[in-house]
Parts: structure tokens; sequence; C-alpha cells
């Protein structure tokens, strides 16, 4: 298959080495800038598969993320911070990675080139057509992700994919492509830097989006969030102090007595 990889592209910038610090954070500044503009124009395919997201998860189905390497780890990121910031269940939104969890912080040599492993992988999740899987790869070619989603494809379980090369084979297995084309990076090849920040920006939107038409958001506020710390517990007084107009001793109590925000406001207005 033929087509143009253009995260592998040159850079446009060259003699990095003989930059300055200022000039280094200047350029690579520049290319940052244009990232969301790359995003933007990938919007009606977000939208779409957002859309299957959402339907799926309000049938009782979960999210999952597929990758490899630094995309791998930014799909675990994504669904590390739902439970926390909404109030799901740790298995609703799940993260896998080539090579496993030792993955996260070390690299595996090979594991993504396995054609088979990303689908054992998701096996051992006991994935079925409820669910929904996003393969997340840069380059589109990585073989961890695309075996996995052609065997999603097979078993009728639908597939996204989030990609930053046009007509890439992952793009074409994915039922849902998302292709953000960013171009070439400051330091040519390295997909961290501008394709990494593209893959953030959907991950954010894919996440947030659907939580809230879970309904896991009230007005503007995580009134579902976990309160695992004093900064969290704070912000869940403030939270309660805007939404009822009620002192902050009053909405300290009233924390301490319901343990979640969005308790807190209803059994308040409740009576």
């Amino acid at each position: 298959m033929s087509f143009i990889k253009t995260t592998e592209s040159d850079s446009k910038y060259n003699h990095l080495e003989k930059m300055s610090v200022s000039e280094l954070l200047q350029n690579i500044n520049n290319e940052d800038k244009t990232v969301a503009f790359s995003v933007e124009k990938a919007l009606p395919q977000i939208e779409k598969l957002t859309e299957k997201v959402v339907e799926k998860l309000k049938d009782g189905g979960r999210l999952f993320y597929i990758g490899a390497g630094t995309s791998g780890r930014l799909g675990i990121v994504d669904a590390s911070e739902c439970p926390p910031t909404f109030g799901v269940p740790h298995d609703l939104v799940v993260g896998l990675i080539a090579g496993g969890d030792i993955a996260i912080r070390k690299a595996v040599e090979f594991a993504e080139d396995s054609e088979n492993q990303g689908w054992e992988d998701l096996q051992k999740e006991n994935i079925s057509d409820k669910d929904v899987v996003i393969g997340i790869a840069a380059s589109g070619t990585t073989p961890y992700v695309i075996g996995a989603l052609k065997k999603c494809n097979e078993g009728n379980i639908p597939t996204g994919c989030i990609t930053c090369n046009e007509g890439s084979p992952l793009a074409l297995t994915a039922q849902f492509p998302i292709v953000v084309t960013v171009g070439a990076e400051f330091v040519t090849g390295s997909s961290r830097m501008k394709a990494g920040t593209a893959q953030k920006l959907v991950l954010n939107m894919i996440s947030t989006a659907a939580m809230i038409q879970l309904g896991r958001v009230k007005g503007n506020k995580m009134v579902d969030m976990q309160l695992s710390n004093n900064k969290l517990v704070d912000r869940g007084v403030k939270m309660i102090m805007s939404e009822l107009d009620v002192s902050e001793k009053e909405a300290q109590s009233l924390l301490e007595k319901y343990k979640n925000v969005r308790n807190a406001i209803n059994n308040f207005q409740n009576g």
C-alpha cells in the first residue's frame, strides 16, 4: 500500500543543534500553534465517532483505547482520568498499550509489531459488540492496533481511530476514522510532538463530550468528581455554595453528609 506518511516528512527546520534555547522554544511553539487548526478540520469525523461512543455507553457498553508507545500512553491517560473527573466506574473507559502496563513507563521492544496481540489483549477484557474500540496510532501503520481493529470489525464491534496520516492502513480499517494531518514534526519523525498533541486534544473532546452526554456534568461543573484530595474537597464545597447559595460551613456539612457534590445538591433541593 502506498501513501504519503506526512508524520515522517523532513522538518522544515534544520541545524537544530545550532539554535539557541529561545529559538528552539519559539520554533516549537510556532509549530504547536498549527495543531488546533488541524484538529478543527477533522471535527466532522470526531463528531461521528463521538456519537457512536455515546450510543454504546448509553446502552451499557464500554469504550476501549488501544495503542502503542506514545499513542498508547495517551489513551491510558485519558481513560484513567475519567473515573476521578466524572465519577464513572474504572472499567467504563479502558486504555490498553502494546507490551502491557510496563510499557507505560518503559518502551517494550517490538511489542507493537504483533498483529495478534492487540486482539488477545481485548479478549482478556471480554470485549463484545456492546463495546466500541478506538485505535490510536500517529503513523497509522502499527500492526498491534490494525490487527485488533480488523478482528473487531469481523466481530461487529464498532471501531474508530485517531491517526495523523491520510490514507493510512489504520484509517482505512476503522469504521469511524479520525485523521488529523499535522504535517512534519519539528524534530523529523518525532510524533510525540504535534501528532501527540493532536491525539490528546481529540481524546479530550471524545471523552468529555461523551461524559457530558451521559449526564456527568451539571451546568459546567464536575458534580460527580471523586473527592480524593483536599483541593477537590474545597472545589466541591465551592460548587455547593454557588449552586445552593449557602454558607461555606453549610456546604461543608452537606458534602460531609452526602459524600458527593451531586448528592448534596439534589438532597438539599429535595428537602
